[in-house]
């Protein structure tokens, strides 16, 4: 997904606030469902944040293009951890390991389904 970098979304100096690579991520989260016809908000639930690791190389700045990559690493019963880069050209910004649990519209843990499982599988080749 690509992601132009608006002056929003920048400090004084023109460079991205580390809190925004986590919105672009989101961002492209969802898109990847959109792309399948769905929504992050499932029938059965939604996902929830329960883990992250992230790494920045160097920075983003105002009016770059940048493209989110976004590939499925690890799938268990009620969570999935995807690994998403955020590149400027071929250089690599950053990097996070993002675990993202399923849980009902009460927040109670839930395993997902065959359903749920094969349009998250579906994001392999993303």
């Amino acid at each position: 997904m690509q992601i132009r970098v608006y002056y929003e979304d920048t400090d004084t100096g023109g460079v991205v606030y580390h809190s925004n690579y986590l919105n672009f991520c989101e961002r492209a989260r969802s898109e990847l469902f959109f792309s399948k016809g769905a929504t992050p908000a499932l029938e059965e639930g939604h996902f929830v944040a329960s883990h992250l690791e992230a790494n920045f190389y160097k920075p983003a700045k105002l009016a770059d293009i940048l493209h989110v990559s976004t590939q499925l690493i690890k799938m268990r019963g009620a969570s999935f951890t995807l690994r998403q880069e955020i590149y400027k050209d071929e250089e690599r910004l950053f990097e996070m390991d993002i675990t993202l649990a399923h849980v009902d519209y009460e927040g109670k843990l839930i395993r997902m389904n065959a359903r749920v499982k094969e349009l998250l599988n579906s994001f392999i080749d993303s």
